[in-house]
């Protein structure tokens, strides 16, 4: 479903992201995981056509992403706050997203009911602006615009950070019911090994933007990335 190829990305005369061949099937759920600087958010800009690479190429759906469109339908994603339009309040960045997928009233009624645990009254009806509200709410907004129009694809960076307890074991189920259930492909960073190692079935090990590890989950995997991370 995705391919990357050749993939490599310099800045500043420094390879930071440098992947020769790498899939993710369809259905499959796929961590990654590295240090700060590993290439990760890098690599996920790369899949979604964020950025260019200077060689190589990314496919989704057998499309360049650098030359096609369709890829897009398919493709929900969520990286950081700049996805948010902070001078909205949730409902109205909601109420945009839903006429951008062309999705009825009864559409995001039965939206606000799915994710009304998710937000734990925290989010709708605050009349407060996306930017007035606390990281953790912002984080839950993206990731539910994300995933609001139902995509086959899921790519998030990070998606834990700033959630707290109650919030990131919703966020793990979630996720897990959506590709065991659903067969939602996930594409998802994180540095906590225990949350990705639980979600996900694959686990790729990213170093100085090189691929270091690509491992199957198993009961060993934990122990494997612990044992890794304590070295680094």
């Amino acid at each position: 479903m995705i391919a990357i190829t050749n993939l490599t990305k310099v800045y500043n005369t420094q390879t930071v992201l440098n992947i020769n061949q790498l899939t993710i099937a369809k259905g499959e759920s796929f961590g990654l995981v590295g240090n700060n600087g590993a290439g990760k958010t890098t690599m996920f800009r790369c899949i979604l056509d964020l950025i260019r690479p200077d060689s190589g190429a990314v496919s989704n759906q057998e499309e360049n992403v650098a030359k096609g469109e369709k890829w897009k339908l398919v493709t929900g994603s969520y990286l950081d706050d700049g996805f948010l339009i902070d001078f909205l309040t949730p409902e109205e960045y909601f109420q945009f997203v839903a006429d951008i997928y062309h999705l009825s009233e009864g559409d995001l009624a039965t939206f606000y009911a799915d994710f009304g645990d998710f937000f734990n009254k925290e989010v709708l009806g605050k009349k407060k602006l996306i930017r007035d509200l606390s990281s953790g709410n912002r984080q839950k907004i993206g990731i539910a615009a994300a995933l609001m129009p139902n995509p086959e694809i899921l790519v998030l960076d990070e998606p834990f950070n700033s959630l707290d307890p109650t919030t990131q074991i919703r966020l793990k189920n979630l996720l897990i019911k959506l590709n065991t259930e659903k067969g939602m492909t996930l594409l998802i960073s994180s540095h906590d090994i225990n949350h990705i190692t639980d979600v996900c079935s694959r686990i790729v090990i990213l170093h100085q933007g090189s691929i270091a590890h690509d491992l199957v989950v198993s009961s060993d995997t934990l122990n494997i990335l612990e044992d890794y991370f304590s070295l680094r």
